[in-house]
């Protein structure tokens, strides 16, 4: 099973979060799950903020192209991409 899963063109990404880290950055694998630094702390929303952010950039879409679908008060959280314009090198994601 992979961290990623397509749903017509849009990526879903099953992903642990880190808040309070130096930098935002992909970070590999924890488990099942894409391992995601984020530098905004978890508290008041500002790790969701900054990862919907820091996703939105790293797949060349708009911010309202993000969802948060699962996950709103814990580090293990799933999120929509609404059809990724690119995909992260790094991520070695397949379009269907």
């Amino acid at each position: 099973m992979s961290f990623y899963h397509w749903q017509d063109d849009d990526l879903l990404l099953d992903c642990h979060l880190q808040p309070g880290a130096k930098r935002a950055e992909f970070a590999g694998q924890h488990g099942e799950r894409l391992k995601i630094r984020i530098s905004a702390p978890p508290v008041d929303g500002k790790a969701n903020d900054a990862l919907i952010h820091f996703l939105a950039d790293a797949f060349a879409v708009s911010r309202q192209q993000v969802s948060l679908l699962s996950g709103q008060s814990s580090r293990q959280k799933r999120l929509r991409i609404q059809t990724p314009r690119q995909l992260p090198a790094e991520l070695g994601i397949q379009r269907r």
